[in-house]
């Protein structure tokens, strides 16, 4: 792999890490990341809730539960060493009727089976030692979640991806995707770029790069947006760490919750609605 020339399309917290793993693993690839914005990380990386996921949610044995588990666990060790802010405070999944305590046994079950430690399930009297002011009939109380500061993370990779020798190009939307021979050949704003592999990091955009590339995906992106409230300084005080609801199988979201800001403050949220 050393003489091998990778570009990275998309400059969020995968293309990033994507990134700062290969030099890692061949310092002497020549290594590229196009980013369509003035600079990284501008949009779903660091406009998020903060939230440290541990893979509670995703069934035992699949992709997503075993990237989330190890990933989180990554996260915190990277926050650690790098001194980005961050705080494993454990989070409660609370359940407020019996169709939801059922539900959230499930949860309980895959949190076991994925690996996750710490797992405790608490009556009312034992989650309001941790959230005074929750309610409901039981509650599932995840340690290994958290808060990080991501944007700290976004800048902390960037630098760490110039210092190995590996080039941030930004202002470079990808507008074509071309073969030839054995290269791959990328139009961007600011001039032809050449690369053996291309890695698809491009986030809500990745099945149009697919596209743009020739590929014919069978799946297309659905971007749903999603807002957040800020409770009032005066009632923060409520919200300890971090509450979420049970999950409604009928909706692919985990519902309305409480986060705990890395910077400061309490959202609740989000709401989802259909991007136009």
């Amino acid at each position: 792999m050393t003489s091998d020339n990778f570009t990275i399309i998309g400059g969020g917290l995968v293309g990033l890490a994507t990134a700062w793993r290969l030099l890692q693993r061949a310092p002497k690839a020549k290594v590229v990341l196009l980013e369509k914005e003035p600079g990284v990380g501008r949009h779903q990386s660091t406009h998020n809730s903060g939230v440290l996921h541990c893979g509670l949610h995703y069934r035992p044995g699949s992709h997503k539960a075993r990237l989330a588990v190890t990933g989180v666990r990554q996260m915190v060790q990277f926050c650690r060493e790098n001194d980005v802010p961050h705080d494993v405070c454990g989070k409660l999944v609370v359940a407020t009727d019996e169709a939801q305590v059922t539900r959230l046994r499930t949860l309980h079950q895959r949190g076991q089976a994925n690996g996750l430690s710490g797992l405790r399930w608490l009556t009312p009297t034992e989650f309001r030692q941790i959230e005074p002011h929750a309610a409901g009939l039981a509650a599932l109380h995840v340690p290994e979640e958290g808060i990080a500061d991501y944007a700290k993370v976004v800048e902390t990779l960037a630098r760490k991806i110039q210092e190995m020798g590996g080039t941030i190009q930004t202002d470079s939307k990808v507008t074509a995707v071309k073969r030839r021979g054995s290269e791959w050949l990328l139009d961007t704003p600011r001039g032809e770029i050449t690369a053996q592999f291309i890695i698809n990091c491009a986030g809500l955009h990745s099945d149009r790069v697919c596209r743009s590339a020739g590929e014919r995906p069978d799946l297309r992106t659905v971007a749903f947006r999603g807002e957040y409230y800020r409770l009032k300084p005066g009632r923060q005080g409520l919200v300890r760490n971090l509450i979420y609801p049970t999950p409604d199988p009928q909706f692919p979201f985990l519902g309305v919750h409480f986060t705990r800001l890395m910077r400061g403050g309490v959202e609740a949220g989000p709401n989802a609605g259909l991007r136009p």
